[in-house]
């Protein structure tokens, strides 16, 4: 997985609208990337190529907000090591909300050249928003004038290229028309941006809310994992009560509330025990469970978990986490889903794992896919995988939906969901 600078108190990547900037070679991708975040954020260069790998920047973009800024390789990258760089390139399209296609406006050019075509192509294909710079402009002063430059501005300009879209001409170097490529952005990615919460419409000011968090070697010291920190933060926005408790002390919680609460949310861990204690008439259900529905694809795993109860020896089934972190004896990815499904099953599963961005093109050897609950990763790029399953016809699930189906609580852990 990419690395952020990020605070404690700061979004999380995944909620922060990704913003990656596409182009040929010595387009000014890395100049302009620098001039839009008001930062030395890549490195700058005469010699083609200088951009390897997509660099990522965690920032606040004004007008927008929290944004994450994706610096990425040429297009057109014809080294030794091109096709590998344009395949990392293409790789982050899959995550990109909006995109900024770099243009050199200096450079002879008829129409758009096959990178800028394909691109367009791929960005039209994923519904990704995108606006179209037209970079080192100062150069292109005595062709076009500099008066001509000023008395537009960028408001009217068409374009200093034959192209088939509007696009805005800047120049990284002088700073010309940078606040208005940051307006356009900013119009651009809030046009795709989703309104949905993650709890808000299940719950109503003034509920009492219940949290089952387990504390044990897996857990962090002095401090709570992201999904407990959004859950709560969501549950305070929407003007719910928050009461937080281990699964050991969730019993006294519950016998000293009045009135009962309106929701328990566990750790898909501690389902079954939890599940024995919350009575029938109070909704239950998981932090796994409501992202993968925050994410969009809570059907999609529901459905794919029917796939545990026909599972055959030797079947592969890839395990996946969108993140990557020091794992434990007892890590739930590689030991505890792997352990529940073999009992489950009664048969022995080839189980492989991967993590971070790391998720495979080709899935048509697996059985069946079982994901994280998806935190660290923005809804762009987990509804990708989850289309990836889909187009290969593989199932597609989620470790707190893998967790309640086995554990029989599946239905009850969805019942309040309205699939």
């Amino acid at each position: 997985m990419y690395n952020v600078d990020m605070g404690l108190n700061e979004t999380p990547s995944a909620d922060r609208v990704h913003i990656a900037f596409f182009g040929r070679r010595n387009a000014g991708k890395s100049s302009l990337v620098n001039a839009v975040t008001g930062q030395d954020l890549a490195i700058v260069s005469e010699i083609k190529g200088t951009t390897t790998d997509p660099v990522y920047k965690a920032m606040e973009l004004l007008p927008l907000g929290p944004v994450v800024i994706i610096d990425t390789p040429g297009y057109d990258d014809d080294s030794d090591l091109g096709e590998m760089r344009i395949s990392r390139t293409k790789r982050v399209l899959n995550k990109t909300d909006a995109a900024v296609l770099v243009l050199d406006a200096s450079a002879p050019q008829d129409g758009f050249y096959k990178p800028e075509e394909e691109l367009i192509k791929l960005l039209k294909e994923k519904n990704i928003p995108y606006v179209i710079a037209l970079n080192k402009y100062d150069l292109t002063a005595d062709k076009f004038g500099q008066a001509e430059q000023e008395k537009n501005n960028g408001k009217d300009f068409n374009t200093c290229v034959p192209i088939s879209e509007n696009a805005l001409p800047v120049s990284a170097k002088t700073g010309f028309n940078i606040n208005l490529l940051k307006e356009k952005i900013a119009v651009t990615a809030q046009a795709g941006e989703s309104d949905k919460d993650l709890i808000a419409d299940l719950i109503k000011p003034g509920d009492f809310i219940v949290l089952v968090i387990p504390i044990d070697k897996a857990a962090p010291k002095g401090r709570l994992i992201l999904p407990q920190q959004r859950m709560i933060r969501c549950i305070l926005d929407a003007g719910g009560i928050v009461i937080a408790a281990r699964e050991r002390e969730l019993r006294e919680a519950l016998a000293g509330l009045a009135p009962k609460p309106a929701l328990v949310i566990t750790d898909s861990q501690v389902f079954a025990q939890v599940s024995s204690i919350v009575p029938e008439e109070i909704p239950l259900t998981s932090f796994s469970i409501l992202f993968a529905r925050f994410k969009g694809f809570l059907e999609t795993a529901v459905k794919g978990a029917a796939a545990l109860d026909a599972l055959q020896d030797g079947d592969k089934i890839l395990i996946c986490e969108g993140c990557t972190h020091h794992r434990q004896c007892d890590d739930i990815g590689t030991v505890k889903i792997p352990r529940l499904v073999k009992n489950h099953s009664s048969k022995e599963p080839d189980f492989h794992f991967c993590s971070g961005g790391d998720f495979p093109q080709d899935l048509s050897s697996y059985k069946l896919i079982i994901h994280c609950g998806s935190c660290m990763l923005n809804e762009r790029e987990v509804l990708h995988r989850k289309a990836l399953a889909e187009e290969q016809n593989i199932p597609f699930t989620n470790y707190g939906i893998v967790i309640a189906h086995i554990q029989g609580i599946l239905k009850r852990s969805i019942a309040m969901l309205n699939l």
